[in-house]
């Protein structure tokens, strides 16, 4: 896997993945950003939020689930000091679905937390990381 990141200006830049994808990276003002992106802190919780998420979906898809929904709200806490570290993140799922199983759901939540979401586990070696989630009918 490959990545660049290219400084623009201020302290803008712009990640480009292997696979071509473009992302706009900025500081805040306090720090010389422009605001006109996120912040590389909030790329590492919204990478672990996207690949948490799809683990779900395709988990509860396999089991045959009719989800139609499913969102991740997470909240993380960092370190007062240099490096300010994530020191905890606490995922909430919400996943709304047609008869969905509480125990397929539960199942899925805690095999991308335990087994396949590489950015959540990765990110466990060294940051408290909670879940818990909510089943939404429709």
């Amino acid at each position: 896997m490959k990545a660049t990141v290219k400084w623009l200006d201020h302290m803008s830049f712009v990640g480009e993945s292997g696979s071509g994808h473009s992302v706009v990276m900025d500081g805040a003002p306090e720090d010389g950003g422009r605001n006109l992106g996120v912040r590389p802190m909030e790329m590492v919780l919204l990478g672990m939020g996207g690949c948490t998420a799809f683990d779900v979906v395709l988990i509860l898809k396999r089991a045959r689930q009719d989800i139609v929904d499913c969102h991740v709200e997470l909240e993380a806490e960092r370190a007062s000091q240099v490096p300010k570290v994530f020191t905890k993140i606490h995922a909430h799922y919400i996943i709304k679905g047609r008869d969905l199983n509480e125990k397929q759901v539960a199942r899925a939540v805690r095999m991308t937390a335990e087994k396949y979401c590489s950015v959540s586990i990765m990110l466990a070696a060294v940051v408290e990381i909670s879940h818990d989630f909510e089943i939404v009918a429709v």
